[in-house]
């Protein structure tokens, strides 16, 4: 179980990594998975950046969280 919470942390930072990237660069146009959360959402217009980037934190803390288990 802890190595499928590590590969969904894992995911959801890479998305929000390459969300984050396609927005600064226009790279990557095929990842668009964060794209459906940030165009989408009303809240989020214009801040897809932001969005991206706090997309990136939450795979980060799932991973770490993951293997925080996995020590005790």
């Amino acid at each position: 179980m802890r190595k499928f919470v590590e590969f969904v942390g894992g995911v959801v930072l890479f998305g929000g990594l390459a969300g984050v990237v396609r927005e600064l660069t226009g790279w990557f146009p095929i990842m668009g998975f964060t794209r459906a959360l940030t165009e989408n959402v009303w809240f989020l217009e214009g801040r897809e950046i932001l969005a991206n980037v706090a997309i990136a934190v939450v795979g980060f803390a799932i991973v770490m969280i993951a293997d925080t288990k996995r020590r005790t």
